[in-house]
This record gives C-alpha cells, sequence and structure tokens, in this order.
C-alpha cells in the first residue's frame, strides 16, 4: 500500500507548451518555408523554368525573326532591344505569381495548410516566407529569360539599378498578389479566372510590344492608371535608357503597391482567411 506522504510526493504531468511561447523572429521556421517554396519550383525545373524560356524565346522568334523588316525602331532603338524588356519582365511577373498562387491552392486543395499552420510561424514569417519564395522564382526566371535572348538583342545595360529596382518590385507585387489569390481561390478555376482576367490583359496593355503614348484616348491615359505599366517601363529604361512614363513616378507607385499589398497578406494570414475554415 501507498501511503498518504508517498501520494503527496507524486510528480505532476508537465504541461503542454503553448503553440508559440517565445517572443522574436521565428527564423529557423521561416526560412525553412522559404527554402521549401524554392525547392517547389526547382524540382519541376522543365517545367517552372524552362516553359517561360521557351515561351520567350518563341515570342522573339515571331517579332524579331519572323516579322524582320516589318518593325520599324522605336525612338531609334531596334525592336528586338525594345521588346525584349517587355518579354523578360512578362517571364517575371507571370512566374511570381505563378509560385505563390499554385503553393497555397494546392496546399488547400490536398489538406496540406496544417504543414504551415501547425508549426509555430507568425503571420509575418508565412508572408516572408511564401513571398520572397515567389520573389526568387520570378528573379531567377528573369535572369535566365534574359540570357536566353541576349543573342537575339545584343544589348547593353544603361541603368543597372533600374533593373535591379523593377525585377526585385514586380516579383515582390506579383508574388504578394499570388499569395492574396491563392488564399481567395477555392479550386483551379479561380485561380485560372485571376490569371486569364486580371493577370494577362493588365499584362499585354501595359507597353509590352508598343509604346502607350501611340495609343488613342482614353486608353492613353488609363494605361498610366496601370502599375504594370511602370514596372515594364521602369525595366526597359534599365536596359535601354528611354522611358514612356515618369521613372519618379513608377518608383514610388511600385513601393507603395509591395507595402499595401504586404499588409494586406499579412492580415490574411493573421484571420486565417479561408485557411482555418
Amino acid at each position: 500500500m501507498t501511503n498518504s506522504s508517498e501520494i503527496g510526493h507524486i510528480t505532476p504531468l508537465p504541461t503542454p507548451p503553448l503553440p508559440r511561447d517565445y517572443n522574436g523572429v521565428n527564423w529557423r521556421g521561416m526560412m525553412t518555408l522559404y527554402a521549401r517554396e524554392v525547392r517547389r519550383f526547382w524540382k519541376v525545373g522543365m517545367q517552372t523554368v524552362a516553359a517561360p524560356v521557351v515561351t520567350t524565346l518563341l515570342y522573339m522568334l515571331i517579332f524579331v525573326v519572323a516579322m524582320r523588316g516589318a518593325s520599324p525602331p522605336i525612338h531609334g532603338t531596334p525592336y528586338a532591344q525594345f521588346v525584349a524588356p517587355g518579354l523578360i519582365m512578362m517571364a517575371i511577373l507571370n512566374n511570381s505569381f505563378a509560385n505563390a498562387s499554385s503553393s497555397l491552392i494546392q496546399a488547400k486543395i490536398m489538406g496540406l495548410t496544417p504543414d504551415f499552420l501547425t508549426p509555430p510561424l507568425s503571420p509575418f514569417e508565412l508572408l516572408v516566407g511564401f513571398g520572397l519564395g515567389a520573389a526568387t522564382r520570378g528573379v531567377f526566371v528573369g535572369t535566365i529569360t534574359a540570357l536566353a535572348v541576349t543573342p537575339f538583342t545584343h544589348w547593353g545595360v544603361a541603368h543597372l539599378w533600374a533593373v535591379v529596382y523593377f525585377a526585385v518590385a514586380a516579383s515582390l507585387i506579383l508574388g504578394l498578389i499570388g499569395i492574396m489569390a491563392g488564399l481567395w481561390s477555392e479550386k483551379f478555376d479561380h485561380l485560372a479566372a485571376v490569371t486569364n482576367f486580371l493577370i494577362m490583359p493588365m499584362t499585354f496593355l501595359s507597353g509590352t510590344f508598343y509604346l502607350v503614348d501611340r495609343l488613342p484616348e482614353p486608353f492613353r491615359t488609363a494605361s498610366h492608371f496601370n502599375p504594370f505599366f511602370y514596372l515594364i517601363d521602369g525595366f526597359r529604361y534599365g536596359f535601354i535608357g528611354l522611358s514612356d512614363g515618369n521613372i519618379g513616378v513608377g518608383m514610388g507607385m511600385t513601393a507603395s503597391l509591395v507595402v499595401v499589398l504586404a499588409l494586406s497578406c499579412w492580415n490574411l494570414f493573421r484571420t486565417g482567411y479561408r485557411l482555418k475554415s
């Protein structure tokens, strides 16, 4: 038999830890999520890296080779050098958006959201992990695409800072839009609708293949409210030194857009929008 004194000395069971019982940034968890997002697109490189490069080269084949002589120089710049930055930016935009949006919609459909909701990751850390993962894919694909089209253009770099700034800004903006689209979508049809009716029209109507100043009104004025126009125009300015809009306005608009979208995505992760329900 056990006496009362022995019962009184029973060691109590340890209490389970809280979901997040420490302060500061979970650097290991955040970098693990970022590495997961990078490995996702790297494992299927033929689809996520090679395919966009091939698509861009096909555009170059059509506009530069098949239409040789039919497209006159723009402001003294050969058409190949004018259109190439726009095509590279298209690859950056599309791939940044696709990385974040596809990751979230696949996790939701396959029931894998606990993989990043259960670990002690704050909304800010989820935002950084998914956002930087998408931006990495966008910048990487853009770099490979630029190298692939170089033999067709023989260009130089007029303003390196503009190339880097607008490439990074575009990757972050579309990565954040991809997060919002992935959280909002409940099936792949919803995601395709965002791509077909928002991303692609804004991309093609932003001066990728032409000067927007040549558009008739009211389309000329409306194009200056399209943030994709400033991304493509600023990126092209970095290569050829010519712009169709105001570079200062473009820098301010894109920086503001990054902040607004980041805060919006942070709030969606904070509330668990369409993740916890």
